[in-house]
Formats: C-alpha cells, structure tokens, sequence
C-alpha cells in the first residue's frame, strides 16, 4: 500500500482484524450464518434478555482474555511513528486499546462497560461479573461441558440450558442493563459517527482492514473518502462492498500485510 508511506493514514477495522487473536469473523469466507440478537429482541423480552445475559456471563470471560495480535500491535507501533494517524473500529473487543493505540474510535463500543437504558450509568464489566457471580454460584462450571462452548465475536457464548440464570438489575435504579454496545437495529451515537467523519476527512488516505463492509456504518466512510478524493485501499480477504472505491485492494490477511510496513 503506497500510501501508507506518505503517513496521516487512518485505519477502519472490522472484523477480519482479530481472527488472528481468536475471535470468530462474523462474515469471512469459512464463517458460519449467524443470527444476530436485534435491539428489540434484546428490551423486548425478559426470558430472551436473561438467556443473553446467561450466554454473556460465559462468553466474556473469553473477550477478556484475547490478546492484541501482530496486526494490532503493528497499528499501534505506525500510530507512534507517526504513519497512522487514528483508527475507527467496528469491533467491541478493545484489542486496538489493549495494542496501545491511542487515537481509537469504537464505532459499535466495547464489551467491557454496562450501561443502564433507565439511568444511562456505566459500570464496567468486571464490577457486573462479581454480582452475577454472586447470584448464580456454580453457573459457569454447571453449562460449560466437556464439549466447551462456541464463543461468538460479540462477547456472547452459545450454550443451551439458561432458566435458571438470575438477572441483576442497575444498582442505582434497578433498569435494565445492556452492554455498552451497538446492536442490530440500534444506531451509532451521532457524537461518535461526528467524529469518525472528522478523522477521515483530516486522514491523506483511508485503509479498511478485515471488513467485508457488509453494514453501513461502516461502508458510509468509505464512500465518504471517496466523494472527498481521499484515496481507499482494502486488505481483506474475500470480497467488500467497498471494493468499487478502492485504489488498490489487497486479498491478504491483516496481521501479515501491516506487519510489513515495520
């Protein structure tokens, strides 16, 4: 990628970005359909949240202990010297920031905050995990078999038998809490999308990297960059829905491209 040598680079990362750390791709060539949890299934049914949250009490665990990758740790290493200039990413598992990279926008948000949809507080994950601990003692060792479980990109698990999970609610209101992400149905903060926007528009060339660009909320940068003659370049492997705007589209993976450039 030339361009990566005239600095002032932004990256828009999806989900092909942390394969390599272990997280499922939602939408690679060898990934399997997948059905996912809409807003409204999520407010609009107290046995579907609980089995949510059941599912998240086990498949976090696993989020959290994923490793930044060589991909990651490159885009860091570019942002220090000076060719990277900031990073929008699609993805909620905070390995950009685990990497250190420190101009990062989390477009869709970060598994590792709680929000109550009545009070709006957050609270980290880890303060959630000790009180769904607290109220379901033995949970995770009574569904995770010796088969183990399927750990979707989300930070969700797959497992079957969850009515007998206990919910909590906000400490402070009791609300419903939600993990600080944006989901299927649900729009990106216009602060946060602002922002992005003004990231391309100061960027001298766009890089999306592991994105299918399937989504608009991604996609929308893209043929931004575009329209505004900034050059886009692609490193995926398989087919994007922004392959048109595309200078130059590299069919590799992340990790090893970037790594490249060090």
């Amino acid at each position: 990628i030339s361009a990566m040598s005239d600095g002032g680079v932004v990256a828009l990362t999806g989900a092909g970005m942390s394969t390599d750390s272990g997280i499922p791709d939602y939408r690679g060539p060898d990934s399997p359909p997948r059905n996912p949890m809409t807003f409204q299934q999520f407010i609009g049914d107290d046995d579907f949240r609980r089995h949510y949250w059941a599912r998240n009490h086990v498949g976090w665990r696993h989020m959290d202990a994923t490793r930044p990758n060589a991909g990651h740790r490159a885009l860091a290493e570019l942002e220090r010297t000076g060719t990277v200039s900031g990073v929008i990413t699609q993805n909620v598992d905070m390995l950009h920031t685990k990497a250190g990279s420190r101009s990062v926008i989390d477009l869709h948000g970060v598994y590792g905050r709680v929000r109550c949809l009545d009070c709006d507080r957050l609270v980290s994950r880890v303060a959630l995990d000790e009180r769904l601990t607290a109220a379901n003692p033995g949970f995770i060792d009574s569904v995770v078999g010796a088969d183990g479980v399927e750990i979707a990109p989300d930070a969700d698990a797959i497992i079957e038998s969850t009515a007998h999970f206990r919910m909590v609610g906000c400490e402070v209101c009791d609300g419903i809490l939600k993990p600080d992400i944006v989901y299927f149905g649900e729009s990106v903060p216009k602060p946060r999308v602002r922002s992005a926007y003004d990231m391309v528009d100061a960027a001298r060339s766009l890089v999306v990297l592991g994105s299918s660009l399937t989504v608009m909320s991604g996609l929308r940068f893209v043929r931004h960059a575009w329209k505004n003659d900034i050059p886009v370049f692609i490193v995926n492997r398989g087919r994007t829905r922004g392959d048109e705007f595309a200078a130059q589209k590299i069919e590799a993976g992340c990790s090893e491209v970037l790594a490249s450039f060090l």
